[in-house]
């Protein structure tokens, strides 16, 4: 075995939860993303996807995805600087800005590939970025890759917002990158005291609306139409692979801005298209979006019903405002032991430990989908509750 080898066998955390018994990652599902799935051959809730609208399953999308296979093929065979644009691309692109009220879009294949490709190319070595500490992993490497100085503020934290933008050249391009919807402990960005305080430092915002599409805003155009900041948000970042049941993502500013990055993104002009089945997807999930708005209603329904039924439980919340529920554990062991209760009793969830957070702020991550019902819920909240106690979780 070799050095890169011998380096690497020291990693051995999923042999022991494995061990266990308890370990909870790559379980393969056997029928369609929906609100209720088959796994191991037997029937689970699902409260563990992104699937905000309920529309992966939808048999509208799915025919749209089918036509466009059969019109335009399995792929693109190339990037779309040079043979792998189609004009349902053209089309999606012009759908998403005037969806998000910018003048232009990009359309990328994957949404960390956003992140980690646009924002090395917003600044340069006397430029700064500020961004929260708790920003999504694909921002935290868009940042590593950028060629620029970086500071981080304590989450939702203004005064120390405020105290980094101090430290920035006047005359230098300041970028202040944050999350709209924080997806692990489902909170909220604090945009019109970020907005306040970019316009007092002559600073951009870039916000990244991944688990905000869908669910906040008029129609589910996001955090930032919510607080009505779109104007004063430079540039806007979203995923297909949530709210509009697909896979690929997107970010969307005024069309100065967005010819540079057209021209000069890495993950953009050197990586293969977006498939004819992903762009199609999209689009039409994003017509239904517009035109159902009883499903983002349905899901603040149940998001505060199910909210008020775990607070009532005795469960540690925290802060969210969203249908994204953190129940709090703060025992990595632990955690991965309440997942395993609850799959075993018919519910699906998703565990959240250290490294990802640290040992004491471990969690369960428990979200909703505008299908799910209250009947679902409560269900939920019976089978959780019991795993809770018998755990002294809750009392």
């Amino acid at each position: 075995m070799g050095l890169l080898q011998d380096k690497l066998a020291k990693y051995t955390e999923p042999q022991r939860v494995k061990e266990l018994g308890l370990y909870p990652y790559f379980r393969a599902i056997e029928t369609a993303q929906d609100s209720e799935v088959v796994m191991d051959g037997k029937k689970v809730l699902m409260f563990g996807s992104n699937s905000y609208m309920g529309l992966t399953n939808d048999p509208r999308i799915k025919q749209a995805a089918i036509e466009a296979t059969q019109k335009y093929g399995t792929g693109c065979a190339g990037s779309r600087f040079l043979n792998g644009t189609l004009d349902i691309h053209v089309e999606l692109e012009k759908q998403l800005a005037e969806y998000v009220g910018k003048e232009s879009a990009i359309c990328v294949s994957a949404g960390f590939n956003v992140n980690s490709g646009v924002i090395p190319k917003l600044v340069g070595p006397h430029d700064f970025i500020v961004y929260d500490e708790l920003a999504h992993a694909s921002i935290f490497t868009g940042i590593q890759n950028a060629l620029c100085k970086k500071l981080k503020f304590k989450h939702n934290d203004m005064d120390e917002l405020e105290k980094k933008l101090q430290k920035c050249d006047r005359e230098s391009v300041k970028l202040i990158v944050v999350d709209g919807v924080y997806s692990m402990e489902g909170d909220v960005a604090k945009l019109p005291e970020i907005v306040d305080l970019a316009k007092k430092y002559d600073a951009a915002v870039y916000v990244d609306e991944a688990h905000g599409i869908g669910v906040f805003g008029k129609q589910g155009r996001g955090v930032c139409d919510h607080f009505g900041l779109t104007k004063e948000v430079d540039l806007i970042m979203g995923t297909f692979s949530k709210s509009l049941a697909s896979i690929g993502g997107f970010c969307a500013g005024d069309a100065t801005v967005m010819n540079w990055l057209r021209h000069s993104t890495y993950t953009y002009i050197f990586s293969a298209s977006m498939t004819p089945a992903a762009a199609a997807a999209a689009l039409k999930a994003l017509e239904i979006i517009k035109n159902e708005p009883e499903r983002q209603e349905h899901l603040w329904e149940i998001t505060k019903y199910a909210i008020e039924g775990f607070r009532n439980l005795g469960f540690e919340i925290g802060h969210t405002e969203t249908p994204i529920i953190p129940l709090f554990v703060r025992d990595n062991d632990k955690t991965f032991l309440f997942t395993k209760m609850a799959f075993d009793r018919g519910v699906f969830i998703n565990p959240v430990v250290s490294p990802a957070v640290p040992p004491e702020d471990t969690l369960v991550r428990f979200s909703l989908m505008a299908t799910n019902t209250k009947q679902q819920i409560d269900t939920a909240l019976e089978v959780l509750g019991g795993c809770a106690k018998e755990l002294g979780i809750i009392k």
